[in-house]
């Protein structure tokens, strides 16, 4: 968990120069933590005391700093990672809807209470270097993510095999997947289509996706970006994915993928997947999802947010973009918020 604290020159888009602050000596999930909220708690106290030195303080933790920052609010910003749709987690929005939310995708914010701040929905971006272009592809399909009953790589399975072509499962088996793990999945590990590779790094990631013919991404929870979709699109290689969650603001049907309400339409488009232009898959990404893209966006959110006098709340989303200053600092609590199993992504 870092909190970098930069002084950002703008309108540049590379890497600023910033005092990195780490709160953590390692990564929370590699230290055996389990649940992170007093770690998160800790960092989000050491910059409320640093407060007054930054102009923006953009937080990536869900609902722990509303409480804390609820005086701060002309000057803070939440991105919110998770599902929204869930009632148990509304009474907080309704509490502080003074606090400005920045959603992922417009299917993430759709189920929020009325009257809340909302700044914008702002897609994901990635550096266009991060998954290089891969002209060819392959000649499996790929399945990237948590071995999880809402993934359903039981799915991914199912569309492989019949549609006879080999599956390639990368993905790691958290505590509370094991069940689903143990009593779905791993019985289908033994066709001879299926292969399962296990957790990946972020360099095997590129050459695992950018070296499929496609990917499967057969989610059944409203997935409120997925971000293995654009990593994906970014190496060429096309997305076969359930209609749900923000599924149809990512994938371009015939584009980037298909997108598909059942497991017969997933098979024909296996099928044809090996017709897909993946130079088109390529363009539609850098079109739409690079971190300049995201930067931007970001940016004009922050010029807005510190040009307006937020005397009244706006309904979500909302506020109008203006250009960027000339330079801000910048106060950037990071780490993601895993401290309850409904906002994991």
């Amino acid at each position: 968990m870092v909190v970098p604290v930069a002084a950002i020159p703008v309108p540049a888009l590379g890497p600023p120069a910033a005092d990195l602050v780490p709160c953590t000596p390692r990564a929370l999930r590699l230290s055996g933590i389990q649940d992170h909220t007093a770690s998160h708690l800790v960092m989000l106290d050491l910059v409320r005391r640093r407060a007054d030195e930054f102009d923006i303080i953009h937080f990536h933790v869900d609902l722990l700093p509303f409480p804390l920052f609820q005086e701060l609010t002309h000057k803070c910003v939440t991105t919110l990672h998770g599902r929204l749709d869930l009632p148990d987690y509304h009474p907080v929005y309704r509490a502080f809807p003074q606090m400005p939310l920045v959603s992922i995708s417009d299917s993430q914010r759709a189920p929020m209470p009325p009257g809340l701040n909302g700044v914008s929905t702002i897609h994901h971006g990635l550096p266009t270097s991060v998954c290089p272009f891969n002209p060819r592809g392959g000649k499996y399909l790929a399945f990237l993510g948590r071995l999880s009953r809402e993934k359903r790589p039981d799915r991914a399975i199912e569309i492989a095999t019949r549609a006879g072509v080999p599956v390639k499962i990368a993905a790691k088996v958290d505590p509370s997947d094991k069940a689903y793990y143990e009593e779905v999945v791993r019985p289908l590990l033994d066709n001879p289509l299926v292969e399962f590779v296990g957790e990946i790094n972020e360099q095997q990631k590129c050459s695992f996706l950018g070296n499929a013919l496609a990917l499967l991404f057969p989610i059944d929870w409203p997935e409120p970006f997925g971000l293995v979709m654009i990593e994906a699109m970014s190496a060429g290689t096309p997305v076969i994915a359930w209609r749900n969650g923000s599924v149809p603001e990512i994938i371009e049907h015939g584009v980037s993928g298909w997108i598909f309400d059942n497991i017969d339409e997933a098979v024909a488009a296996v099928k044809e997947a090996s017709t897909m232009d993946r130079a088109a898959v390529r363009a539609s990404f850098e079109a739409r999802f690079t971190v300049s893209k995201m930067a931007e966006h970001y940016l004009e959110a922050y010029e807005g947010l510190l040009g307006s006098e937020r005397t009244s709340v706006v309904e979500f989303p909302g506020a109008d973009r203006l250009r960027p200053r000339s330079s801000w600092h910048v106060a950037h609590p990071a780490a993601r918020s895993r401290y309850h199993q409904p906002f994991r992504s």
